[in-house]
């Protein structure tokens, strides 16, 4: 298992390239719009190796979620050409998935339930918009398709500008650092409950840790 951030694989929102000759500005056309502090165009990585039947998943859980009074948006950018259900580049089925926790219970949101709203070279920018969840609790992605999942037997997917309503993040723990997940776990547990304190709002950018090396079982 993995879900960590790691920089050089995000969607480029105001980089640039290098012909050999001259630097030039570039952004592609799928996150036209982007994480203004991401200085190192981090994208998400979440996998699974082997078989789905392994009880285990990769999550990546969104930080200052919690005491959202009115869901009605999520989404990300997905490293995968054309359209969702290509085989090619990042899977994309019920991984990766939103898992939505509020007072009431639980709902998940797939991959191939979101909408693609723009798409760039090897991009797409994916959306899930509705009426509103309310008393959001917490919000993870989780990721538990195997190699032997339809239609790219892939396993894996980069992800980036994770999307609550309409608030783009896309590096790691919200500070510009590659992702560790063992070492965000372990800030998590310390200060996790006073940054909730602080961004019971919901309103306020919404940072996530990574459990990249822990597997977990998909409550799902």
């Amino acid at each position: 298992m993995q879900a960590s951030w790691l920089a050089g694989i995000g969607c480029p929102t105001g980089a640039k390239t290098f012909n050999g000759t001259t630097t030039s500005p570039f952004t592609n056309l799928a996150c036209q719009t982007g994480d203004s502090k991401d200085q190192r165009n981090q994208g998400l990585l979440l996998a699974k190796t082997g078989p789905g039947s392994t009880d285990a998943s990769a999550s990546a859980e969104l930080r200052g979620v919690k005491g959202i009074k009115n869901l009605t948006e999520l989404g990300y950018d997905i490293r995968k050409p054309l359209a969702a259900s290509d085989a090619r580049g990042s899977h994309c089925a019920t991984s990766p998935r939103f898992v939505i926790t509020t007072k009431t219970g639980m709902q998940t949101v797939s991959c191939n339930a979101l909408t693609a709203t723009a798409t760039g070279a090897g991009w797409l920018r994916l959306r899930w918009t509705i009426g509103g969840i309310s008393d959001v609790l917490a919000i993870s992605i989780v990721f538990n398709d195997g190699q032997d999942a339809a239609p790219d037997n892939f396993g894996a997917a980069v992800l980036d500008n994770i999307d609550v309503n309409g608030t783009l993040v896309g590096r790691s723990g919200g500070d510009g650092d590659e992702g560790d997940g063992n070492k965000d776990k372990k800030d998590g547990d310390k200060h996790g409950d006073d940054k909730d304190k602080a961004k019971e709002s919901g309103d306020k950018e919404h940072e996530r840790k990574d459990d990249g090396d822990k597997d977990k079982e998909d409550d799902d």
